[in-house]
Protein backbone atom coordinates (compact mmCIF):
# COMPACT_ATOMS: atom_id res chain seq x y z
CA UNK A 1 0.00 0.00 0.00
CA UNK A 2 3.02 1.98 0.97
CA UNK A 3 4.73 1.47 -1.99
CA UNK A 4 1.46 2.23 -4.35
CA UNK A 5 1.38 5.63 -2.35
CA UNK A 6 2.98 8.02 -4.66
CA UNK A 7 1.65 6.67 -8.01
CA UNK A 8 -1.47 7.57 -6.14
CA UNK A 9 -0.48 10.75 -5.39
CA UNK A 10 1.28 11.58 -8.92
CA UNK A 11 -2.55 10.49 -10.23
CA UNK A 12 -4.56 12.48 -8.13
CA UNK A 13 -2.20 15.34 -9.02
CA UNK A 14 -2.86 14.60 -12.43
CA UNK A 15 -6.10 15.30 -11.94
CA UNK A 16 -6.57 18.01 -10.26
CA UNK A 17 -4.16 19.67 -12.86
CA UNK A 18 -6.28 18.19 -15.68
CA UNK A 19 -9.51 19.42 -13.92
CA UNK A 20 -8.11 22.74 -13.40
CA UNK A 21 -6.85 23.28 -17.07
CA UNK A 22 -10.48 21.88 -18.42
CA UNK A 23 -12.41 24.67 -16.79
CA UNK A 24 -11.77 29.01 -16.74
CA UNK A 25 -13.97 31.54 -15.24
CA UNK A 26 -15.42 34.54 -17.41
CA UNK A 27 -15.70 37.64 -15.05
CA UNK A 28 -18.59 40.44 -15.70
CA UNK A 29 -18.51 42.85 -18.32
CA UNK A 30 -15.87 40.30 -20.12
CA UNK A 31 -15.93 38.08 -23.20
CA UNK A 32 -13.89 35.59 -24.10
CA UNK A 33 -12.93 33.45 -27.06
CA UNK A 34 -11.40 29.77 -27.32
CA UNK A 35 -8.68 28.68 -29.51
CA UNK A 36 -7.71 25.35 -30.37
CA UNK A 37 -3.90 25.14 -31.55
CA UNK A 38 -4.39 28.78 -32.40
CA UNK A 39 -7.84 28.34 -34.52
CA UNK A 40 -10.78 30.08 -33.51
CA UNK A 41 -13.38 27.85 -31.85
CA UNK A 42 -15.86 29.17 -29.86
CA UNK A 43 -16.28 32.99 -29.69
CA UNK A 44 -18.31 35.43 -27.58
CA UNK A 45 -17.78 33.40 -24.43
CA UNK A 46 -20.39 34.63 -21.98
CA UNK A 47 -19.71 35.22 -18.12
CA UNK A 48 -19.80 32.28 -16.19
CA UNK A 49 -17.79 29.23 -15.56
CA UNK A 50 -16.82 27.33 -18.75
CA UNK A 51 -15.39 24.36 -19.87
CA UNK A 52 -12.19 23.80 -22.41
CA UNK A 53 -10.37 20.93 -23.54
CA UNK A 54 -7.32 21.15 -21.02
CA UNK A 55 -3.52 21.85 -22.89
CA UNK A 56 -4.99 22.12 -26.09
CA UNK A 57 -7.42 25.21 -25.93
CA UNK A 58 -6.32 28.52 -25.24
CA UNK A 59 -8.58 31.03 -23.63
CA UNK A 60 -7.93 34.72 -24.11
CA UNK A 61 -10.40 37.34 -22.17
CA UNK A 62 -11.66 41.11 -23.35
CA UNK A 63 -13.61 43.71 -21.37
CA UNK A 64 -16.63 44.20 -23.53
CA UNK A 65 -17.67 47.63 -21.35
CA UNK A 66 -17.19 50.86 -23.37
CA UNK A 67 -13.87 51.90 -23.66
CA UNK A 68 -12.46 55.76 -24.58
CA UNK A 69 -9.53 56.73 -26.91
CA UNK A 70 -8.47 60.24 -26.82
CA UNK A 71 -6.03 62.18 -28.88
CA UNK A 72 -4.56 66.14 -28.39
CA UNK A 73 -2.95 68.42 -30.72
CA UNK A 74 -4.24 67.27 -33.99
CA UNK A 75 -3.79 69.93 -36.70
CA UNK A 76 -6.69 70.23 -39.33
CA UNK A 77 -7.52 72.85 -42.01
CA UNK A 78 -11.45 74.16 -42.16
CA UNK A 79 -13.38 75.64 -45.11
CA UNK A 80 -11.66 78.94 -44.81
CA UNK A 81 -8.30 77.93 -45.11
CA UNK A 82 -7.66 78.25 -41.54
CA UNK A 83 -5.24 76.33 -39.40
CA UNK A 84 -6.99 74.57 -36.25
CA UNK A 85 -5.68 71.87 -32.90
CA UNK A 86 -8.51 69.70 -32.08
CA UNK A 87 -8.49 67.89 -29.06
CA UNK A 88 -10.98 64.61 -29.55
CA UNK A 89 -12.30 60.94 -27.66
CA UNK A 90 -13.89 58.49 -29.35
CA UNK A 91 -16.00 56.18 -27.26
CA UNK A 92 -15.66 52.66 -28.63
CA UNK A 93 -16.62 48.75 -27.50
CA UNK A 94 -15.77 45.11 -28.72
CA UNK A 95 -18.52 44.25 -31.72
CA UNK A 96 -16.79 41.03 -33.02
CA UNK A 97 -14.77 39.51 -30.15
CA UNK A 98 -13.11 36.68 -33.41
CA UNK A 99 -12.70 39.66 -35.07
CA UNK A 100 -11.38 42.35 -32.88
CA UNK A 101 -8.69 39.63 -31.95
CA UNK A 102 -7.24 38.40 -35.20
CA UNK A 103 -7.42 42.67 -36.49
CA UNK A 104 -5.89 43.52 -33.34
CA UNK A 105 -2.69 41.54 -33.05
CA UNK A 106 -4.35 38.75 -30.81
CA UNK A 107 -6.50 41.54 -29.52
CA UNK A 108 -3.98 44.16 -27.95
CA UNK A 109 -5.82 47.30 -27.56
CA UNK A 110 -2.91 49.43 -27.95
CA UNK A 111 -2.60 47.95 -31.05
CA UNK A 112 -6.58 48.08 -31.84
CA UNK A 113 -6.63 51.68 -30.61
CA UNK A 114 -3.35 52.22 -33.41
CA UNK A 115 -5.14 51.05 -35.96
CA UNK A 116 -8.57 52.61 -35.37
CA UNK A 117 -6.73 56.19 -34.91
CA UNK A 118 -6.30 57.06 -38.47
CA UNK A 119 -10.03 55.73 -39.47
CA UNK A 120 -11.36 58.50 -36.80
CA UNK A 121 -8.78 60.95 -38.11
CA UNK A 122 -9.69 60.91 -41.81
CA UNK A 123 -13.17 60.84 -40.94
CA UNK A 124 -12.97 63.71 -38.64
CA UNK A 125 -10.39 65.63 -41.33
CA UNK A 126 -13.44 65.28 -43.75
CA UNK A 127 -16.08 66.79 -41.53
CA UNK A 128 -13.38 69.58 -40.80
CA UNK A 129 -12.40 70.49 -44.19
CA UNK A 130 -16.02 71.09 -45.50
CA UNK A 131 -17.40 73.78 -42.14
CA UNK A 132 -16.32 76.71 -41.49
CA UNK A 133 -14.49 77.77 -37.82
CA UNK A 134 -18.03 78.85 -36.51
CA UNK A 135 -20.00 75.67 -37.22
CA UNK A 136 -17.25 74.06 -35.36
CA UNK A 137 -17.47 75.78 -32.22
CA UNK A 138 -22.03 76.11 -32.41
CA UNK A 139 -22.74 73.23 -30.15
CA UNK A 140 -25.15 71.16 -30.50
CA UNK A 141 -24.73 69.57 -34.25
CA UNK A 142 -25.80 66.12 -33.92
CA UNK A 143 -26.12 65.65 -37.66
CA UNK A 144 -23.19 65.69 -37.73
CA UNK A 145 -22.10 63.92 -35.39
CA UNK A 146 -23.97 61.31 -36.68
CA UNK A 147 -22.60 61.45 -39.77
CA UNK A 148 -19.08 61.15 -38.81
CA UNK A 149 -20.01 58.06 -36.70
CA UNK A 150 -21.76 56.38 -39.80
CA UNK A 151 -18.63 57.00 -41.33
CA UNK A 152 -15.95 56.00 -38.76
CA UNK A 153 -17.90 52.61 -38.27
CA UNK A 154 -17.77 51.45 -42.39
CA UNK A 155 -14.06 51.56 -41.45
CA UNK A 156 -13.81 50.07 -37.97
CA UNK A 157 -16.26 47.33 -38.79
CA UNK A 158 -13.23 45.69 -40.08
CA UNK A 159 -11.59 45.81 -36.92
CA UNK A 160 -14.24 44.23 -35.18
CA UNK A 161 -14.95 47.60 -33.08
CA UNK A 162 -18.28 49.44 -33.09
CA UNK A 163 -17.66 53.57 -32.61
CA UNK A 164 -20.65 54.89 -30.36
CA UNK A 165 -19.67 58.44 -29.71
CA UNK A 166 -17.30 61.33 -31.47
CA UNK A 167 -16.77 64.59 -29.63
CA UNK A 168 -14.60 67.09 -30.14
CA UNK A 169 -13.25 68.47 -27.18
CA UNK A 170 -11.42 71.52 -27.79
CA UNK A 171 -10.70 73.67 -30.65
CA UNK A 172 -7.76 75.76 -30.92
CA UNK A 173 -6.07 78.36 -33.10
CA UNK A 174 -2.03 77.69 -32.95
CA UNK A 175 0.42 80.29 -32.54
CA UNK A 176 1.81 81.74 -35.95
CA UNK A 177 5.10 82.65 -35.73
CA UNK A 178 4.41 85.63 -38.59
CA UNK A 179 1.57 87.08 -37.34
CA UNK A 180 0.92 86.30 -33.79
CA UNK A 181 -1.57 84.68 -32.01
CA UNK A 182 -3.57 87.49 -31.44
CA UNK A 183 -3.71 88.12 -34.60
CA UNK A 184 -5.35 85.33 -35.79
CA UNK A 185 -7.84 85.60 -33.04
CA UNK A 186 -8.59 89.03 -34.21
CA UNK A 187 -9.34 87.93 -37.43
CA UNK A 188 -11.69 85.28 -35.98
CA UNK A 189 -13.41 87.32 -33.30
CA UNK A 190 -13.46 90.23 -36.41
CA UNK A 191 -15.18 88.04 -38.56
CA UNK A 192 -17.70 86.97 -35.73
CA UNK A 193 -18.85 90.38 -34.83
CA UNK A 194 -19.39 91.43 -38.49
CA UNK A 195 -21.56 88.64 -38.47
CA UNK A 196 -23.36 89.87 -35.73
CA UNK A 197 -23.74 93.16 -36.48
CA UNK A 198 -25.14 91.97 -40.02
CA UNK A 199 -27.82 90.41 -37.86
CA UNK A 200 -28.01 93.27 -35.89
CA UNK A 201 -28.87 95.15 -38.22
CA UNK A 202 -31.38 93.38 -40.06
CA UNK A 203 -33.28 92.50 -36.80
CA UNK A 204 -33.94 96.11 -36.45
CA UNK A 205 -34.92 97.00 -40.41
CA UNK A 206 -37.25 94.25 -39.64
CA UNK A 207 -38.35 95.88 -36.52
CA UNK A 208 -38.82 99.15 -38.47
CA UNK A 209 -40.54 97.91 -41.26
CA UNK A 210 -43.01 95.84 -38.67
CA UNK A 211 -43.40 99.16 -36.72
CA UNK A 212 -44.60 101.19 -40.03
CA UNK A 213 -46.64 98.39 -40.88
CA UNK A 214 -48.45 98.33 -37.11
CA UNK A 215 -48.62 102.06 -37.05
CA UNK A 216 -50.32 101.94 -40.82
CA UNK A 217 -52.64 99.65 -39.85
CA UNK A 218 -53.31 101.68 -36.48
CA UNK A 219 -53.79 104.97 -38.78
CA UNK A 220 -56.06 103.45 -41.19
CA UNK A 221 -58.24 101.89 -38.30
CA UNK A 222 -58.64 105.76 -36.71
CA UNK A 223 -59.61 106.90 -39.82
CA UNK A 224 -62.42 104.21 -40.42
CA UNK A 225 -63.63 104.78 -36.53
CA UNK A 226 -63.44 108.56 -36.84
CA UNK A 227 -65.58 107.86 -40.36
CA UNK A 228 -67.78 106.01 -38.48
CA UNK A 229 -68.08 108.22 -35.39
CA UNK A 230 -69.03 111.00 -38.05
CA UNK A 231 -71.45 109.28 -40.06
CA UNK A 232 -73.20 107.86 -36.41
CA UNK A 233 -73.00 111.30 -35.75
CA UNK A 234 -74.51 112.96 -38.45
CA UNK A 235 -77.20 110.58 -38.26
CA UNK A 236 -78.24 111.07 -34.82
CA UNK A 237 -78.81 115.06 -35.20
CA UNK A 238 -80.47 114.89 -38.52
CA UNK A 239 -82.83 112.32 -36.56
CA UNK A 240 -82.42 115.11 -33.49
CA UNK A 241 -83.14 117.95 -35.87
CA UNK A 242 -86.17 116.24 -37.78
CA UNK A 243 -87.81 115.07 -34.05
CA UNK A 244 -86.94 119.20 -32.92
CA UNK A 245 -88.56 120.63 -36.35
CA UNK A 246 -91.95 118.45 -35.93
CA UNK A 247 -92.06 119.10 -32.40
CA UNK A 248 -92.10 122.60 -33.25
CA UNK A 249 -94.55 122.28 -36.37
CA UNK A 250 -96.77 120.70 -33.66
CA UNK A 251 -96.75 123.25 -31.70
CA UNK A 252 -97.05 125.89 -33.81
CA UNK A 253 -100.15 124.33 -35.27
CA UNK A 254 -101.90 124.06 -31.60
CA UNK A 255 -100.31 127.44 -30.30
CA UNK A 256 -98.67 129.60 -33.40
CA UNK A 257 -98.81 132.66 -30.52
CA UNK A 258 -96.62 130.57 -28.73
CA UNK A 259 -94.66 129.45 -31.57
CA UNK A 260 -93.96 133.21 -32.68
CA UNK A 261 -92.99 134.27 -28.72
CA UNK A 262 -90.33 130.88 -28.66
CA UNK A 263 -88.98 131.68 -31.74
CA UNK A 264 -88.48 135.71 -30.97
CA UNK A 265 -86.83 134.21 -27.35
CA UNK A 266 -84.51 132.33 -29.50
CA UNK A 267 -83.81 135.48 -31.39
CA UNK A 268 -83.05 137.81 -28.12
CA UNK A 269 -80.66 134.73 -27.18
CA UNK A 270 -78.76 134.52 -30.20
CA UNK A 271 -78.55 138.26 -30.75
CA UNK A 272 -77.25 138.76 -27.06
CA UNK A 273 -75.07 135.69 -26.35
CA UNK A 274 -72.05 137.45 -25.86
CA UNK A 275 -73.32 139.87 -23.61
CA UNK A 276 -71.43 142.89 -25.44
CA UNK A 277 -73.72 143.35 -28.19
CA UNK A 278 -75.52 147.16 -29.27
CA UNK A 279 -78.57 147.17 -31.27
CA UNK A 280 -79.84 150.58 -32.77
CA UNK A 281 -83.71 149.77 -33.51
CA UNK A 282 -86.67 151.95 -33.84
CA UNK A 283 -88.66 151.16 -29.98
CA UNK A 284 -91.37 150.28 -32.07
CA UNK A 285 -89.70 147.98 -34.40
CA UNK A 286 -91.52 144.49 -34.56
CA UNK A 287 -88.25 142.75 -32.93
CA UNK A 288 -88.87 144.17 -29.82
CA UNK A 289 -92.72 143.61 -29.30
CA UNK A 290 -92.89 141.04 -26.56
CA UNK A 291 -90.67 143.59 -24.44
CA UNK A 292 -93.54 146.40 -25.36
CA UNK A 293 -96.04 144.05 -24.33
CA UNK A 294 -94.50 143.18 -21.53
CA UNK A 295 -94.47 147.04 -20.15
CA UNK A 296 -97.25 147.13 -16.96
CA UNK A 297 -100.13 149.06 -17.67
Amino acid sequence: MIRHLPKLLMALALAVLLASGSTFTVNQGQTAIVLRLGEVVREDVQAGLRFKMPLIDTVHTFDRRLLTMTAENKRYLTSEQQDVQVDYFVVWRIANVAQYYRAAGGGVEAQAMARLSPIVEDALRNLINRSTLRQLAEAGRGDATTELIGQINRGAGTLGIEVMDVRIKRIDLPDDPAAGAESVLDRVYNRMRADRQEVATRTRAEGQERAELIRANADKQRQVLLANAERDAAKIRGEGDARAAAIFSAVHGRNPEFFAFHRSLEAYRMALADGQTTLVLDPNSEFFQYFENSRPR
